[in-house]
């Protein structure tokens, strides 16, 4: 497990947030929140893609009237996205809203800032303060000339002075960038100076794959170090591709409890039996939909498959027009090579339902011994070197003397 730097411990609803607490995850619907039924069915549908958090706009006395009734129906705790109003924060606190989210940058009068933060106090509601390179207050980039890491938690720490003067301090923070470089300092500085929770966030990441590139970079990069209590991707994309990434990017760095598919293939090579990219395209379609939370393998070959992917607990690799499925590096069956993704997927559910030793000890006779045949011709006919690097390098050789 990653050390986790050590904070304070706050709630948003029931989802606690800092301490010794999972990393959250959190996303934002893209619904006008004045329509009711739509951004329902966009938070249920965020909830099963992975989000435990999830932040609707509040920009519109409608909205926080709406507010009032999705608070109630929500499968998780609502948050409400709050700019240049502080009028409809009040209001968005009276609709039930589990946290409410302020950018410094956008209600800065002071009276203002307190009057929200006295009201949350009252009703134990938490607050992020939402700093935003794009929209800091014009004077600290007078001071600062730019958005830097500094400017970001000088704006920060502004709030967190206007909180501290009404006694507010159920708070979490984000100093959020475009800029992964700047992000990542500035969460870095951050994290120096307090000890509230950190929701971590590359803002306008854009749309996938460059969006999903940019935010894991920044998000990983901080989660790796121990900074980071609950994060959020923003990209320009579906919102459920939000929750499923922040989902599988702590799964994959073991943050949380794996629900879904890891599936992993090889990279193909001169060995490759089948098109990999094909089957492996076909597995994650299958197995996705079933949610197992278990690591599959597809490998293109009998050679090396079985091995490399002994961690797995369940693969299947292509040799001679056959499928060898194998469980935990121990091959239980042989299959033809156009069932491979329909045998994987059943040894999938059974391998779920039934655990590692059942299916190995369920191994079809022979299996094992067959594999090993097949992959001891493969090697006798594509030899040690079946990507002929030794002949290549023999050549570039030839060609630089």
């Amino acid at each position: 497990m990653i050390p986790r730097r050590v904070t304070r411990q706050i709630h948003v609803g029931d989802v606690p947030v800092g301490g010794d607490a999972p990393v959250s995850v959190q996303s934002m619907t893209i619904t006008k929140t004045a329509d009711v039924e739509g951004t329902l069915a966009q938070i249920y549908a965020l909830a099963g893609a992975g989000a435990d958090i999830v932040r609707c706009t509040c920009n519109e006395p409608e909205a926080a009237e709406a507010l009032a009734r999705i608070v109630p129906r929500s499968p998780v705790p609502i948050v409400a996205d709050i700019h240049f109003q502080y009028r409809l924060a009040l209001a968005a606190l009276e609709a039930g809203v589990a946290c409410l989210r302020l950018n410094p940058g956008n209600i800065r009068k002071p009276a203002h800032i307190k009057a929200v933060a006295e009201e949350a106090r009252d009703r134990k509601v938490p607050i992020r303060i939402g700093v935003n390179a794009g929209s800091l207050d014009p004077e600290l980039y007078d001071e600062h000339g730019r958005a830097t890491p500094e400017a970001l938690v000088e704006s920060a720490r502004r709030e967190l002075a206007h909180f501290a003067e009404v006694g507010f301090d159920d708070v979490k923070i984000s100093v959020k960038a475009s800029s992964v470089p700047l992000m990542i300092e500035a969460y870095r500085q951050l994290s120096e100076v307090t000890d509230h929770p950190l929701h971590l966030g590359v803002t306008e990441a854009g749309p996938p794959p460059q969006g999903l590139i940019k935010a894991t970079a920044g998000i990983a990069t901080l989660l790796s170090e121990g900074i980071g209590d609950t994060i959020r991707y923003s990209l320009t994309a579906d919102p459920v591709e939000e929750a499923r990434a922040g989902r599988q990017l702590l799964e994959a760095l073991g943050l949380r409890r794996r629900k879904s598919i890891d599936l992993i293939a090889c990279p193909s090579c001169g060995r490759a039996e089948v098109d990999v990219i094909r089957v492996a395209r076909e597995a994650q379609a299958a197995l996705e939909e079933r949610k197992l939370p278990i690591q599959v393998a597809i490998m293109g070959c009998v050679v090396n498959g079985p091995g490399e992917a002994r961690g797995a607990d369940l693969g299947i690799a292509a040799g001679r027009g056959k499928g060898h499925l194998f469980v935990k590096g121990q091959v239980v069956r042989v299959v033809p090579e156009a069932e491979m993704v329909s045998a994987l997927v059943e040894e999938a559910e059974r391998l779920v339902a039934e655990g590692a030793d059942a299916r190995l000890a369920a191994a079809d006779a022979g299996a094992a011994e067959e594999a090993e045949r097949t992959r001891q011709e493969l090697i006798a006919i594509q030899g040690d070197d079946p990507n002929a690097v030794a002949e290549k390098v023999e050549l570039i050789h030839k060609e630089l003397s």
